[in-house]
């Protein structure tokens, strides 16, 4: 059985990143609940266990609390920020509010490393994120590393082989983080086998596992996490799956066709397409309010496949190619301590009274583990390396009411962006990128004439994981040249602007 480090999750919004960063280094993870049962747990076959980073202070009311059985635990524990705190607090240390709060970039130094810090450097930059600190170590412990602001930024107490460090090594901008997790890999003494192409085999182990003898519809985007949940399921259940794809008037230029071309050619399982954008206009009529916006476009959903099951002999079961950023950020049920960043339309915005049962092969993978199982799969290359396009589809790219003829500007402002991208070779360069209108009128000047027109903004980023992202600096004369072809071929748009922010503090996408 494959060996495995789990995570337990307290509630930070990158505790997904420490599993993917396990995965990076060849180990088996799982995102588990913080209050999880020890069987559960060793059903995993353990070798270590990390404690991630959440947003309570461990002295409040109601805070997560260390299970019982981890206190006497001899696996190698790792705590990570409010992983630390709890540890220490538990064992009888001492933790309280920060007199200097420490939110990003930071110095450490190392003052004894031990074999958590092996081969990095005695200085070295680390993310921080934290309104407490640790000012009194438990029995046992050793302080391994300081701040100029924080006496205790990591400890260890070498001979249980418990850990904690006050920073978040599983974010890209802790310089040696990465390493970090590779040392207490080697402490654990797990072999490092595990590989995406395993994911695919399990995953097709649980959809039989969870569908039985039943029938599924996949609700297909004609994006790659669809596609590959689509073929996990296929390989899983064969004949018994039915795809559906819904053109909700809310796709970018020429999609629909794109996507139904593509998916008969290549995937060769039963497709639906069902037009449904009238449908989806009229509910939107009016709404502004993104979150709103979501919910509506999520229940618009769940009524068509529940309306198209009913026509497959009673399929029971909805596929989605969901993933765990969208999780996160939606504070999803089985993240009972997580925050609600924003609602997606496939995780909080489904319905209270949906009445089929969820099937989501890829809810805790990234989209690099989805793109390399797909070309495990065999998915063409043009299909897995498709930037990503939202579930609500345009409907959170055109800011404030949305009406047809908005949505005809964005369309074709969206298509000379990215075709302009791959035109210049960029496409693959960045991952995610597109044209945003934004309810903003401004005065400008065509033809000697005064206009008072719409705004674009486009939008392209860099990422590895799409929880962390940075803005792509694309050349100059590239945006000068998609600006000028968006005001003379877009009718009614008179100024185009670049978003040169990261993630966080923004989102990737606007809404």
């Amino acid at each position: 059985m494959t060996e495995s480090i789990p995570v337990l999750d307290f509630g930070s919004q990158t505790a997904q990143l420490i599993v993917r960063r396990l995965r990076e280094l060849g180990i088996y993870s799982e995102l588990l609940p913080h209050d999880v049962d020890e069987a559960t747990v060793r059903a995993l076959n353990p070798r270590g266990l990390i404690l991630s980073g959440g947003a309570a202070s461990v002295y409040d009311p109601g805070a997560p609390t260390l299970p019982k059985w981890i206190e006497t635990s001899t696996l190698p524990t790792l705590g990570i920020c409010y992983g630390m705190h709890l540890i220490s607090h538990t064992l009888g240390g001492k933790v309280e509010q920060a007199t200097v709060r420490e939110f990003g970039a930071a110095t450490i130094e190392l003052t004894n490393g031990g074999a958590l810090f092996a081969d990095t450097p005695a200085a070295q930059r680390v993310w921080m994120s934290h309104g407490d600190s640790l000012i009194e170590l438990p029995p046992g412990f050793h302080a391994t590393a300081q701040s100029s602001d924080t006496p205790f930024v990591a400890m260890a107490n070498d001979e249980r082989r418990w850990y904690g460090v006050q920073f978040h090594p599983e974010v890209v901008h802790t310089n040696y983080g990465k390493n970090l997790l590779s040392n207490f890999v080697t402490i654990s003494g797990i072999a490092r086998d595990w590989q995406p192409a395993n994911f695919v085999a399990q995953a097709v182990e649980r959809v039989r596992d969870q569908v039985g003898d039943g029938r599924v519809i996949c609700a297909l985007s004609g994006g790659v996490d669809s596609a590959v949940a689509a073929l996990i399921i296929h390989q899983a259940i064969g004949e018994r799956l039915t795809c559906v794809f819904v053109d909700n008037g809310l796709l970018r230029l020429g999609e629909a066709e794109q996507v139904l071309a593509t998916f008969r050619e290549h995937l060769h399982i039963p497709l639906i397409a069902v037009n449904a954008a009238e449908e989806f206009l009229s509910a939107l009529d009016g709404v502004s309010d993104p979150e709103r916006k979501r919910k509506i476009i999520g229940e618009k959903f769940i009524r068509i496949f529940e309306h198209e099951a009913r026509n497959l002999d009673g399929a029971h079961f909805l596929a989605q190619g969901t993933l765990y950023p969208d999780v996160i950020e939606s504070s999803a049920p089985d993240r009972k301590k997580g925050v609600t960043i924003k609602t997606h339309h496939n995780v909080g915005g489904l319905p209270a009274d949906m009445q089929m049962q969820l099937v989501e092969p890829l809810r805790y993978m990234f989209k690099d583990e989805v793109r390399a199982a797909g070309l495990e799969l065999g998915l063409p290359e043009e299909w897995v390396w498709r930037h990503p396009f939202p579930g609500p589809g345009l409907a959170v790219r055109l800011l404030g009411p949305i009406s047809w003829e908005r949505l005809e500007t964005l369309r074709k402002a969206d298509a000379i962006f990215l075709g302009e991208l791959r035109n210049a070779g960029l496409y693959r360069a960045t991952q995610q990128a597109f044209a945003v209108l934004l309810p903003v009128q401004s005065v400008g000047v065509m033809g000697d004439g005064r206009t008072y027109a719409d705004t674009i903004a486009l939008r392209a980023i860099t990422t590895e994981d799409y929880m962390t992202a940075d803005w792509a600096q694309l050349p100059y004369e590239l945006l000068g040249r998609i600006s000028n072809r968006i005001v003379n071929e877009v009718p009614g748009v008179n100024r185009v602007v670049y978003d040169i922010s990261s993630k966080p503090p923004a989102t990737i996408e606007w809404e």
